[in-house]
């Protein structure tokens, strides 16, 4: 695991303070004080390809749809298939807690 790599003093900090927060407004107003609005695309963006492949779609229709380029599809493909199993266990839990409001 390359996690291993990041952990540290100032990593552990922001963790801390992202689980600190309580509700959708105070992430938005976190991460507008934390980081540029083309970081927070970036990463969002991420989050969609991610999304987008383990659902079956294509690169090219991924590239069309989120702007994303080939490497960052490849970047993120690799995570699903060799990483830490963390964009799958986000997104389950964003589906599990979406199909719950809906019932």
């Amino acid at each position: 695991m390359q996690i291993n790599k990041l952990r540290g003093k100032e990593l552990d900090q922001l963790f801390e303070a992202v689980l600190s927060l309580k509700d959708m407004e105070e992430c938005y107003r976190f991460f507008d004080d934390l980081c540029t609005v083309n970081e927070i695309q970036s990463l969002a963006q991420r989050l969609e390809v991610a999304r987008m492949l383990k659902d079956g779609f294509t690169y090219h229709k991924i590239e069309t749809e989120t702007g994303a380029s080939t490497a960052t599809i490849s970047r993120v493909k690799r995570c699903l298939n060799y990483g830490n199993d963390a964009y799958e266990m986000a997104l389950n839990r964003v589906a599990e807690e979406k199909k719950e409001e809906v019932e």
